[in-house]
């Protein structure tokens, strides 16, 4: 779970809207909205899938038998998120590469050619090599990644604190202006990054929950994760930020942020030739088991539901999407195919990773709460006091209303 949830949206997504959203503000509302509300309906996801013991299509299918329907919708959201983000992971393989023959360059230059499709094509592989060994190879893979991935981020964002930028930086995540937390656009988008590095609403907390040991506790597990998360994604504003303000880059430089800024900034360092490597690693490492995450989720449901073998459910995933990441691999090639002025693979994640993502975590918790007694989500969770399974079901019964409210205010601005 703390590989599907420490990955790219830490890395990849959390820096860039950071550096859209106003900084230290939409750190803030991220923080808040992870504590207040993501977190516990994490708490409610693992629970369900610890209690059930299946894929998400078969845990909503036993809450009631129209249940089953929204199960594969969150199969089908995910299928979308993987889509793309198999295409970023073949980005980082690609600079990975890169960095070992010492030939970065540019991102503008990557994607002049079509390495955007090879790369991601080449992920794909590479993850179907793994999940045709099963949920045991994954976990042996994110035992390994994940601790490196850490002692990375923190090895590299502690060089960056030496850079001139560094106080610019700091003052750039870490001062708020207050008059930005009036925004519902703001909390809107908050919400969404929280949801979306919890990974709540995608099917992954249900499918890896099932996996849980019965002697596991579900809110302790959550912590460590959510735990976990939020330090790598702190760490890696703190990781870029300098890069960026040092050698005068925009921080709203958009979703291929990373890639603009530091392919160059590594260039003009003494030793950036292995920095480099070590930061591009890291960031294919992050990539590469979330993707294992998501994909899993897909496999989990086609499985079950379907009466497929796993080998044949890893063949026909990751077919699918190979068709379905196409489009998001050819916007950053010479094809350019855009929706409008913005990137298909950038609209994507705006819709999905945003909206259809707050949309999928609110309704599955509200079918939690209104179906499931309250005792038995107590047991899910293991609360003892009644107090707080009361207060878990108020949330998760109102929050459909609250983000139709916080959406509707934010339209309501936008129009004003």
């Amino acid at each position: 779970m703390a590989a599907a949830a420490v990955g790219l949206g830490n890395l990849w997504r959390f820096p860039y809207m950071v550096g859209e959203n106003g900084g230290g503000a939409f750190i803030l509302a991220y923080l808040c909205m992870l504590v207040v509300v993501a977190l516990p309906i994490m708490m409610l996801e693992v629970g369900a899938g610890h209690l059930a013991h299946g894929s998400v299509v078969r845990t909503f299918g036993r809450l009631r038998h129209w249940g089953r329907p929204y199960g594969w919708f969150i199969v089908l959201l995910t299928v979308l998120i993987t889509s793309y983000y198999l295409v970023i992971t073949g980005w980082t393989l690609g600079y990975s590469v890169a960095a070992v023959g010492l030939s970065l360059e540019p991102f503008d230059r990557f994607t002049s050619g079509f390495k955007s499709v090879w790369y991601f094509l080449a992920a794909i592989l590479l993850a179907m090599l793994v999940l045709i060994r099963g949920v045991t190879a994954i976990e042996t893979v994110s035992k390994f990644l994940l601790p490196m991935l850490a002692a990375m981020v923190c090895g590299v964002a502690i060089f960056a604190q030496t850079l001139d930028g560094q106080a610019e930086a700091w003052s750039f995540m870490f001062d708020v202006r207050w008059a930005e937390l009036s925004r519902p656009g703001l909390w809107v988008l908050a919400l969404g990054q929280a949801f979306y590095s919890l990974t709540i609403g995608q099917g992954y907390l249900i499918t890896y929950g099932s996996y849980i040991p019965p002697t596991a506790r579900v809110p302790r597990a959550s912590l460590v994760v959510a735990g976990s998360q939020v330090t790598i994604s702190l760490l890696a504003g703190l990781m870029i930020f300098p890069f960026v303000f040092t050698f005068g880059h925009d921080p709203a430089g958009g979703s291929h942020l990373a890639f603009t800024v530091l392919p160059g900034v590594f260039a003009d360092l003494a030793g950036g030739s292995w920095l480099a490597i070590a930061f591009f690693f890291m960031f294919f490492a992050a990539a590469f088991s979330s993707c294992l995450a998501g994909l899993k989720v897909v496999i989990s449901a086609l499985s079950d539901e379907l009466g497929l073998t796993d080998r044949h459910a890893v063949f026909l995933t990751c077919g699918l999407l190979a068709v379905l990441g196409l489009p998001s691999a050819l916007s950053y090639s010479p094809v350019s195919l855009s929706v409008g002025s913005v990137p298909f693979l950038q609209f994507v994640d705006q819709v999905g990773g945003t909206n259809v993502v707050i949309a999928s975590g609110a309704i599955g918790t509200a079918l939690f709460c209104w179906f499931v007694p309250r005792a038995r989500l107590a047991s899910w969770l293991g609360l003892r006091d009644p107090r707080l399974a009361r207060v878990m079901v108020a949330l998760g019964r109102g929050l459909p209303l609250f983000i139709a409210l916080l959406l509707t205010a934010r339209t309501l601005m936008a129009g004003g």
